[in-house]
């Protein structure tokens, strides 16, 4: 009689169970035919931070690993810490007939008994656990997996000091020697969950178990796996099977014979000074400008493909960034601004250098209005800035003063005065006839005007502090106030040679600030400069400098001062110690937080 029960539900059960819990049944009797394999619910799949086998209720993405039961099934409570049934959304308690859709989840790898009917129908639970290079245990649910900065040449030997790497991933499965499989699958995904790569039959190799496994199980363990950042890591034949591409806020997962068996997040590296860093997200605005008023935009054809490409460039820079655990936001979210080159709207009391005036007077006009205001010997430029913004708001026009930083050695700063019209938009200066703009011989004044046509004059050395009169007057006109955002500039081209980006850090006194300026020509460089990514570390970094500037030169690294190589040992690594850098300089702590802690765990 029971043989019959065992026979009926042990049929219907393995019928049901075929697709979604394929047994890996052996002949050596480990594992019997009738077993049914699960995997160890370790896990997070709903971000909550508390693995999917220990949640009180299963419902949504936590309930992505049960296996179904047939409904109906006569079954008796399963009194085991390695398994439970789940009724509807909860673990049964045993009490009461279930009722319900009916699940299995695996808890602990061993074996344990299914009783149907009063017929046994053994499980064979498999646990994959994730270790890091150095054999240190990655919690699935509570810790992350983290991309990997090495070179290649570091990661060809696994018995090399190199190989005791923090960011290295070793999955270990651990359970009945007859349920654990040959090789597995891994895969990457987007925090959309979109599929970025995979490797298929990872070949598995005998491993000693960890100390909590128990000592009748036997495990397997994949070779040492990189998760990497980059397209070309991951196409390098020699590596190919060991490198992954994988995304910050993503996921990495274990398939065996096409069903998930565990995941783990992926975020920034978990051995640093500052503890674990988990994410981090900087916010960009993308400001692409036209060649001329209606004209064709700097990069990508038309409007719509000037979008893409700069949506591109920064899921770019996220992807090198996610070697610290650094993201700017999902492609789709991208605020990428398309402009005119701005009117003639501001007016640079002293131009580029700033010195005392002499007596003299600005003259110019704005909306068919004329403005005169006289200077006086020993007056400063901010002086004379705040006379004109104060004479143009009598004639009902609305000014506001932007102070600059001393360049060039002279004894103050520049003023520039941004005048608008009453709807808020930028209002457009002229020259007052043939009159000059100021005829103190010795502050001048100078319109900032925005010509693409012979490209943006760039700052030099000494004048950085303050950028040249046409930088500023390209950043200022679109200043929104706000200093944790950082702005992105794409301009046609810099006058001159050899400049395709520059930026301008944090630093007090200075009037831009956290913002990137980027010739077309260095989102033609690619993967050879990686230019984006690497203007952004001088402003996270809060670094106008170079590592090599006075250093030795490592042109793997993203901010090499001079590397321009398309190849996996290009300039795209970040080091733990700028990883940390930036965080303190720009994280939530910094004077001008541009990063903001972005939890992969929703707590």
């Amino acid at each position: 009689m029971n043989s019959a029960r065992h026979s009926r539900w042990g049929h219907a059960l393995g019928l049901a169970l075929l697709a979604s819990a394929p047994a890996h049944a052996a002949a050596d009797g480990h594992v019997g035919d009738s077993s049914i394999v699960l995997f160890a619910d370790r896990d997070d799949d709903d971000g909550d931070g508390v693995p999917d086998g220990e949640a009180a209720r299963l419902t949504g993405a936590a309930a992505t690993d049960l296996v179904p039961l047939p409904s109906g099934l006569p079954l008796a409570p399963l009194a085991s810490p390695l398994a439970r049934i789940i009724v509807g959304s909860k673990p049964w308690d045993g009490l009461g007939k279930p009722r319900g859709a009916l699940f299995l989840q695996g808890l602990r790898a061993g074996t344990t008994t299914l009783d149907i009917g009063g017929a046994p129908v053994e499980l064979a639970i498999v646990e994959v656990l994730l270790l890091d290079g150095r054999g240190a245990r990655v919690d699935l649910a509570s810790s992350h997996a983290a991309v990997s900065r090495r070179l290649p040449s570091t990661v060809q030997s696994e018995e090399s000091p190199e190989a005791l790497d923090p960011d290295g991933m070793r999955w270990v499965l651990a359970g009945p020697l007859g349920a654990l499989p040959d090789s597995v699958t891994l895969a990457s995904t987007r925090p959309n969950g979109a599929v970025i790569d995979s490797i298929q039959r990872l070949a598995l190799e005998p491993a000693a178990c960890p100390p909590d496994i128990a000592p009748e199980l036997t495990c397997r363990a994949t070779p040492l796996v990189f998760a990497v950042a980059d397209v070309i890591d991951r196409r390098r034949s020699l590596e190919a099977q060991r490198w992954l591409q994988a995304e910050v806020g993503g996921r990495i997962l274990v398939r065996v014979d096409g069903r998930k068996a565990a995941s783990v997040r992926v975020g920034g590296p978990r051995v640093t000074a500052l503890g674990p860093i988990e994410r981090y997200r900087g916010r960009l605005r993308l400001h692409v400008f036209r060649t001329a008023r209606g004209g064709m935009p700097a990069i990508g054809g038309d409007d719509a493909g000037a979008r893409a490409l700069g949506k591109n460039e920064i899921d770019v820079a996220s992807r090198l960034w996610g070697q610290c655990g650094i993201h700017f936001g999902e492609p789709t979210a991208q605020d990428v601004i398309l402009h005119d080159p701005p009117p003639v709207y501001m007016l640079a009391v002293g131009c580029e250098v700033g010195l005392p005036a002499s007596g003299g007077e600005i003259r110019f006009s704005v909306s068919g209005k004329r403005v005169r205001v006289p200077t006086h010997a020993g007056q400063t430029p901010m002086d004379v800035a705040t006379a004109v913004a104060r004479a143009l708001g009598a004639l009902g026009v609305t000014a506001s003063v932007s102070p600059n930083p001393a360049t060039l050695g002279a004894p103050y700063g520049t003023a520039d005065v941004i005048v608008r019209r009453s709807d808020g938009a930028l209002a457009e200066l002229r020259a007052d006839g043939t009159a000059p703009l100021s005829s103190d011989s010795s502050l001048g004044a100078c319109f900032g005007e925005v010509d693409f046509a012979d490209g943006v004059q760039h700052f030099t050395d000494i004048d950085a502090p303050a950028g040249t009169v046409e930088e500023r007057a390209l950043v200022k006109a679109f200043d929104d106030g706000d200093p944790t955002t950082i702005d992105v500039f794409v301009v046609p081209a810099f006058s001159g040679a050899g400049r395709i980006g520059e930026s301008f850090v944090h630093d007090p006194g200075t009037s831009i600030q956290d913002v990137v300026i980027l010739d077309r020509a260095g989102i033609r460089a690619g993967a050879r400069s990686f230019v984006l990514a690497h203007e952004l570390g001088h402003v996270l970094l809060d670094l106008p400098g170079h590592p090599d500037d006075f250093g030795v030169d490592r042109p793997s690294d993203l901010m090499d001062a001079d590397a321009a190589d398309p190849s996996i040992f290009g300039p795209r690594r970040l080091s733990i110690a700028e990883c940390e850098r930036a965080v303190r300089q720009s994280g939530p702590g910094a004077a001008v937080p541009l990063l903001e802690p972005w939890p992969l765990t929703q707590k």
